[in-house]
């Protein structure tokens, strides 16, 4: 799994326990996964549709920094499902797992539209 983007966990970050909120830690997941298929389907016209089951096995506190990993599990036909992994930067403890997000690439209209996409690419091979 590479991981991609990094977030400090600073006050406004925080729940009532004094740890990283979990509908936080959900927002930059799914920003992360929109903008990984935005990359991979080259189409700005993404949504999520779907997501598993949200595995918390950590906490974060005020000042970790945590690191978001996505990893491509495969290609549908207008689809793209992805696994997370998000971790402590530091010291490696998984603070959350989720096996599946299914992304949807949407054509004009606002359908779901076939991408004609059948694995990973990256950026530096588009611009050869």
């Amino acid at each position: 799994m590479k991981f991609h983007t990094r977030k400090w966990v600073k006050p406004e970050d925080l729940n009532a326990n004094g740890t990283l909120f979990g509908g936080r830690l959900l927002e930059w997941i799914d920003e992360e996964a929109a903008l990984y298929t935005i990359i991979q389907l080259e189409n700005q016209k993404v949504v999520t549709k779907y997501m598993s089951e949200i595995d918390f096995k950590a906490s974060a506190k005020q000042g970790d920094i945590v690191e978001i990993g996505m990893e491509v599990v495969k290609f549908g036909k207008a689809s793209l499902v992805l696994s997370c992994e998000v971790r402590n930067k530091m010291t490696h403890e998984t603070i959350i797992t989720i096996s599946s997000i299914v992304m949807v690439n949407l054509g004009p209209d606002g359908k779901a539209k076939p991408h004609g996409k059948t694995e990973v690419e990256y950026v530096v091979n588009r611009l050869k």
